[in-house]
């Protein structure tokens, strides 16, 4: 049986649209990486959800994954609304297209490629140790003008 794997997320933005950052601490037993990164122009959603999905792929065999996460939108719309938005065809319960969705999709295909995944929310700057570093992360990689 594979060893559990923790990954711990947050995004940030510097205005909303603006440049963002992303970053995801994996943790297997006593190892522990940091992946970080960002983009000039973004959402703080659209950071919050590459990092899920930056921290999946870097995961290379089917594991067990436990996602700690600050934020709903992604915990919410990876555990229960994208299953009808599949359904649907990509569109919201009122027709229209869901916002996004290249990174759904991406983060859809994530989730399937492991055994389990098991989401748990954080309340962010909660002094939660892992949350608190991570954010910290995501907010250096956002790049300056």
């Amino acid at each position: 049986m594979s060893t559990p794997i923790e990954l711990f997320t947050d995004g940030a933005c510097s205005g909303n649209p603006g440049p963002g950052g992303w970053a995801a601490i994996l943790r297997s037993g006593p190892h522990e990486s940091e992946l970080s990164g960002g983009k000039t122009l973004t959402t703080n959603n659209r950071m919050e959800m590459t990092a899920v999905i930056e921290g999946l792929r870097a995961i290379k065999q089917p594991s067990h994954v436990s996602i700690h996460t600050d934020s709903k939108y992604v915990m919410d719309g990876a555990r229960s609304w994208i299953i009808g938005w599949k359904k649907r065809g990509w569109k919201t319960a009122d027709k229209k297209p869901v916002k996004n969705e290249d990174l759904w999709r991406a983060l859809d295909a994530e989730q399937a490629r492991h055994l389990s995944v098991k989401w748990t929310w954080v309340a962010g700057h909660s002094g939660h140790s892992e949350n608190e570093r991570a954010d910290q992360l995501a907010r250096d990689a956002i790049p300056r003008r």
